[in-house]
């Protein structure tokens, strides 16, 4: 079994959702459709209050190179074009539309029939992708097309389909491919087009066994198709991680993940991939997961994109009595939910409810020097002195230390026997490294 080779830690699967069915979240009364569903610059409204739309229809242009246009979830009639709060409490532009009915646009072909002839080229299927506002459904939401496009100086060799799912709780990717492994499989076939590669690889960690016997006799029907069975080893989900473990190469400090000839996409985007190039359906529903250990209720659902997280929550019987905390995402890199009438983005992947008792914060006391923070970080770095650094505000220091090649994993601070938030510290100290970095003059 392959892994990544530095770092990494094995907090507890809790996959207790696994074997929950994907089913269809109910549509609520009023979605609220976030312009900022993606990395890089958020979308621009191209309708109005008053206006009829129909479910895939376009309601927002993409405004820039890393930037995806947005889709109606719903059909009904445009609200308003407001403010709206996401769940940090932050407001966005967001297009509201109250519902009626549930009339689809034309061009989406809705029917179960898998089909597996790719009849575009390499160029109508990136246009295609960027057309349907598909974007990585990892957790980063980089736009897809961009991601086919790479730079002239890299030479892409192989696609890798994250399936690794690394994350403790989250189920949403292994019930696709439970569920869904022609389509995903076809995904990874029109993603090799796409690039002009003829190899594809699945990373699937051992923990899904039967993710991984369905996938493998599955993919004999797909040429250049393979599935790499995995060690279960967190962050393995990671880009760089996830190309050291399935080809054996390391992503450059500052260099992009093509650089090694890999270009990673999710297990949920490859599916996504494989709608909107073989149905013409833009991504406008995306797959998440509602689970924790305090939730009497453990489900997969497709959601439509602006569905408050409220009505999910009341759909599921509400928030559980001993939930002290509610997280979007894992235990692990996940997001605290401060506001639970936050709509859904094109890349929620769960709501997590947590225990006050796995969310509270032992004492912090002073560093040992033991050292395991530096054995767990899976980039190399000296997370012990990061945080010394940054809590003294050595910036310059900061760098030639490399703190923005930090992924942000968590892994230090999960290891640290003296209770240190290492990552905390590290994580405003690389903000402010960037940030200082950037304003420098271009040579």
């Amino acid at each position: 079994m392959r892994t990544f080779k530095m770092g990494g830690v094995h907090p507890a699967d809790k996959k207790i959702s696994k074997d929950a069915a994907i089913e269809k979240l109910p549509i609520p009364k009023t979605v609220y459709i976030s312009m900022g569903q993606h990395l890089g610059a958020p979308a621009e409204p191209c309708v109005a209050p008053g206006d009829k739309v129909k479910v895939g229809q376009l309601i927002a242009n993409a405004t820039g190179f890393v930037s995806a246009p947005v889709h109606s979830s719903v059909s009904g009639t445009v609200k308003s074009i407001e403010m709206v709060k996401d769940l940090a409490g932050k407001p966005g532009k967001a297009v509201v539309i109250d519902v009626e009915g549930d009339e689809w646009v034309e061009t989406i072909d809705r029917s179960e029939t898998v089909v597996k002839e790719i009849t575009l080229d390499k160029k109508q299927i990136v246009e295609r992708i960027k057309e349907c506002g598909v974007v990585g459904l990892g957790g980063a939401t980089f736009p897809t097309n961009v991601k086919l496009s790479p730079p002239p100086t890299a030479t892409p060799t192989c696609v890798i389909i994250n399936g690794a799912e690394c994350e403790p709780y989250l189920t949403s990717d292994y019930r696709v491919m439970i569920e869904k492994p022609d389509q995903l499989l076809i995904g990874g076939t029109i993603l090799m087009k796409a690039l002009g590669v003829d190899k594809c690889y699945i990373g699937i960690e051992e923990n899904k066994p039967e993710a991984i016997k369905l996938l493998t006799e599955k993919a004999k029907e797909y040429p250049g198709v393979e599935v790499v069975k995995l060690k279960k080893k967190y962050p393995q989900g990671g880009e760089k991680q996830l190309i050291d473990a399935v080809i054996g190469k390391k992503v450059p400090s500052m260099g992009l993940p093509v650089d090694t000839g890999a270009v990673v996409q999710n297990v949920g985007t490859a599916f996504a991939v494989y709608e909107a190039v073989q149905k013409n359906k833009p991504l406008f529903e995306g797959i998440m997961t509602v689970t924790g250990d305090c939730s009497k209720q453990q489900r997969n659902f497709v959601h439509r994109v602006g569905t408050p997280l409220s009505f999910i929550m009341e759909y599921c019987g509400g928030v559980p009595e001993d939930a002290a905390k509610i997280i979007s995402g894992g235990p692990m890199m996940g997001k605290a939910i401060v506001n639970i009438d936050a709509p859904t983005l094109k890349g929620t992947s769960s709501i997590l409810y947590l225990t006050e008792a796995q969310t509270k914060r032992k004492p912090e006391s002073n560093c040992i020097r033991c050292g395991k923070c530096v054995g767990a970080c899976p980039m190399g770095l000296e997370p012990y002195l990061l945080n010394k650094l940054g809590r003294n505000n050595m910036f310059d220091e900061l760098e030639a230390h490399k703190v923005y090649d930090c992924i942000e994993c968590g892994c230090c601070s999960f290891s640290c026997p003296a209770y240190i938030p290492l990552l905390d510290t590290i994580r405003q100290s690389k903000a402010a490294v960037m940030k200082i970095m950037k304003s420098r003059p271009k040579k």
